[in-house]
């Protein structure tokens, strides 16, 4: 796969602990090379191998609610 940049929208990503819930969940994807999360703009911009599917999954079952925002 080729080395790609994917940015998330994360409703209810509003605080700190937020932050470092989806941080977590999607560090784990695999694929993923950074993840790197904002509370105040509710984004997150991953980079790496990893596909759509893959990181929606991650954050599946959460409070969360996903929607790709930007993909490059």
């Amino acid at each position: 796969m080729v080395m790609r940049r994917l940015q998330v929208h994360v409703d209810g990503m509003t605080c700190r602990h937020c932050v470092r819930d989806v941080t977590a969940r999607l560090r784990d994807v695999d694929g993923v090379e950074t993840v790197a999360a904002d509370a105040t703009s509710s984004l997150v911009v991953l980079q790496g191998t990893m596909s759509d599917q893959a990181v929606m999954a991650a954050l599946a079952g959460s409070s969360y609610a996903v929607h790709v925002a930007e993909q490059e």
